[in-house]
């Protein structure tokens, strides 16, 4: 549930571009599950990628996305590359919504595997230029040890970089059980130490069991519900808990959409909250000077 009462139309200016890192402390949070969800819903509002940062063997997304193409394979990092060549990259999801990209490593188990950069920055270089407006950053890096061990060592976490992207709103992971809670209120007390935008923060407990949560969650939730932009109840889906998400959409039940929506709907409304309605322009990268040919 939000702040705000009144459900926020889904739809973002083709001129904006909004970043949404999906973060957890620990691993089992949902993070790929809620990128997934939220990629879904965002399809109607805006160009719409995911960006796979976990190896490939520790990946669902090449699973998923049943793809065999090379994917971030095919872009080298040393050459120029065309937007063409960028989003022929990619894997095409299908969702009720509208289609959205997945840019992941799809090669054969057995492929050497590849030296991903880290620094948030040049994915949302690969995305600005692959032109998409809305980039859901499915991360992979504990979240709260990330940005202890960067305070206690002097160097810049990839939490405060992904955070400090242009027109973030970051979407903060967790079970909604009691070792799920505890996780997740400590990392919330190192983003608060931290000065990191809870105010511009999105969380989601994930159920783990069909039911009402435990008090625990909810007094969590209603806590939360404070600092944080919203708090969605992301409810327990067999079928995705059975088959993953490559489970059909039609079976994904009714209430998960809504969960998924109520989420989307919850983006879009911090950002607009925290930068402006319509959200502004995105950066548009400096143009090349020009070559000087010598005349032959």
């Amino acid at each position: 549930m939000g702040k705000k009462g009144k459900p926020t139309p889904l739809r973002l200016p083709e001129t904006a571009r909004l970043v949404v890192p999906v973060l957890a402390a620990t691993g089992g949070s949902a993070r790929s599950t809620v990128a997934n969800l939220l990629a879904d819903e965002m399809a109607a509002a805006a160009d719409t990628v995911v960006l796979d940062l976990a190896p490939r063997l520790a990946s669902p997304w090449p699973v998923w996305s049943g793809t065999q193409a090379g994917g971030l394979a095919t872009l080298p990092p040393d050459r120029p590359v065309t937007r063409g060549h960028i989003r022929g990259a990619v894997a095409v999801r299908r969702a009720a919504e509208g289609d959205w990209n997945v840019l992941t490593d799809g090669r054969e188990w057995h492929a050497a595997p590849l030296t991903l950069p880290p620094q948030p920055a040049a994915w949302y270089q690969l995305a600005a230029a692959g032109g998409w407006q809305a980039v859901v950053a499915d991360t992979a890096h504990p979240m709260a040890h990330d940005v202890l061990a960067a305070r206690c060592s002097g160097s810049p976490s990839l939490t405060r970089a992904w955070c400090d992207l242009p027109f973030s709103v970051p979407v903060l992971c967790a079970q909604a059980t009691a070792d799920g809670i505890q996780t997740l209120q400590q990392a919330v007390m190192v983003l608060h130490a931290e000065g990191l935008p809870l105010h511009r923060t999105v969380v989601v407990l994930a159920a783990t069991a069909e039911g009402r949560p435990a008090a625990v969650v909810r007094a969590a939730a209603t806590m939360l519900s404070a600092r944080a932009a919203a708090v969605v109840h992301l409810p327990h889906d067999a079928d995705i808990r059975a088959n993953g998400l490559q489970a059909q959409p039609a079976r994904i039940r009714t209430r998960t959409r809504q969960a998924a929506r109520e989420l989307a709907t919850a983006v879009l409304a911090a950002a607009r909250e925290a930068f402006g309605d319509p959200l502004p322009d995105a950066p548009q990268p400096a143009p090349l000077p020009a070559v000087a040919v010598p005349a032959v």
